[in-house]
């Protein structure tokens, strides 16, 4: 008999929460190479923030997955910076916009994305969250 996965692997957020890092690294990932390949010297800060962001992305990605196996430390840790990152980026965005003369994918919290990059993380640490508390019905 094989032994068969965690059920939050085959859950519904998990399943979203990966095809939305997925998204978001190709997206990030792509636009940051453009970015930085064509006028790197327009924006320096923003478009080396994006290739963070794209970064974080594939990072993301990767423990959002492992922590559906049951190994979720580097979930936690990864969510955590990415919510620092996002925050920061979008705190600086608004006080210094002469540093933004063009957008990043975390300027202003990602408004450009629909504000999905601050949610992003969030949701994932929500999902981890949830899955390792157990519910009152849970072991009955």
């Amino acid at each position: 008999m094989t032994e068969t996965a965690p059920a939050k692997t085959r859950s519904g957020p998990h399943l979203v929460l990966l095809t939305v890092y997925a998204i978001f690294a190709l997206a990030a990932g792509a636009r940051s190479l453009v970015q930085v390949i064509t006028r790197f010297d327009e924006a320096p800060i923003a478009y080396s923030l994006s290739v963070v962001a794209a970064a974080t992305y594939v990072a993301g990605w990767f423990a959002i997955r492992r922590a559906a196996n049951g190994s979720a430390g580097f979930a936690k840790v990864m969510l955590w910076i990415e919510l620092a990152g996002v925050m920061v980026v979008g705190v600086l965005s608004l006080a210094e916009p002469s540093w933004f003369p063009d957008a990043s994918v975390w300027s202003k919290f990602g408004s450009g994305y629909g504000f999905v990059p601050a949610l992003l993380p969030i949701l994932g640490l929500l999902w981890l969250w949830k899955g390792r508390t157990p519910g009152p019905t849970e072991g009955v």
